[in-house]
């Protein structure tokens, strides 16, 4: 946490710096993958990434410094069946859902970045913000797709909301194609304040107390296992102490807006 205060309190240090250097505005759009990690995914692995997009606008102070604010689509999944952890493939859950979410974040770049520069053409940066997502959680049984909040798996008390705020976090590199145009490339984080975009979370329920019983839907849902005796109250489902992430691999071209500041009055007087 720390270093994420440091980090914040140098960008806005920069920004309070009279840089001259050009000013402008970046529009752009991009594609790539999503992939997710949580409690149907606790090795990290990375072998099942879906489809991702989005649009992003960058409005530039100076060439270290830009505000980057963007919309994202993605579709995450993750299935028990993929873990080298037996528990977790005898638990055998699942879920797939898309995320939609807008973000704000800070950009520092590395190096001195001027847009058609013969020279400063490229840099590595680094960003941090803040992003707001929207998702919903489903899974398949019986070829019949449900939702999965509906069914209370895991007996929550009340239902948790589809929408989550979060920190976006990550690394990227720019490169221009010429004054108008560049190439990017970024790993992008969203560590989010919810543990339920997989619907897993804390610990097995009565199956009797869910809605229709032992046999019901939501019962099926939430104890997929096939083990008798597998899914006993207050045995671990999920790690609730963990949040979820999920991360976009994305590549996008950005159009190149400039802009002239006009003359201090100071200066048009020492002219």
């Amino acid at each position: 946490m720390k270093l994420r205060i440091v980090f914040i309190l140098l960008l806005f240090s920069y920004l309070s710096t009279d840089i001259h250097a050009q000013k402008g505005q970046e529009v752009g759009g991009w594609l790539g993958v999503a992939h997710y990690f949580g409690d149907l995914n606790t090795n990290y692995s990375i072998n099942d990434p879906g489809i991702a997009a989005g649009l992003l606008y960058r409005k530039n102070f100076n060439e270290r410094i830009c505000l980057a604010s963007g919309l994202s689509y993605g579709r995450i999944k993750a299935d028990d069946a993929d873990s080298f952890n037996s528990f977790e493939r005898t638990r055998n859950l699942s879920f797939f859902s898309n995320v939609w979410d807008g973000s704000l974040a800070l950009e520092f770049n590395f190096f001195t970045y001027i847009h058609g520069h013969s020279q400063y053409f490229y840099t590595p940066y680094a960003s941090l913000g803040i992003a707001v997502t929207k998702f919903n959680p489903r899974a398949e049984l019986n070829g019949v797709t449900y939702n999965l909040r509906d069914f209370a798996t895991e007996a929550q008390g009340r239902e948790y909301g589809l929408v989550t705020g979060g920190l976006t976090f990550g690394v990227g590199f720019k490169w221009d194609l010429n004054y108008n145009w560049s190439f990017n490339a970024g790993l992008n984080a969203r560590r989010t304040m919810t543990d339920y975009i997989d619907d897993v979370s804390t610990v097995y329920p009565s199956l009797v107390s869910l809605p229709g019983g032992p046999t019901g839907i939501a019962a099926q849902l939430s104890d997929r296992s096939g083990v008798e005796g597998f899914a006993t109250v207050g045995k671990q489902r999920g790690n609730s102490e963990n949040n979820d992430t999920y991360v976009f691999l994305h590549f996008s071209v950005m159009r190149y807006f400039s802009r002239l500041d006009c003359p201090k009055v100071s200066k048009i007087k020492q002219l």
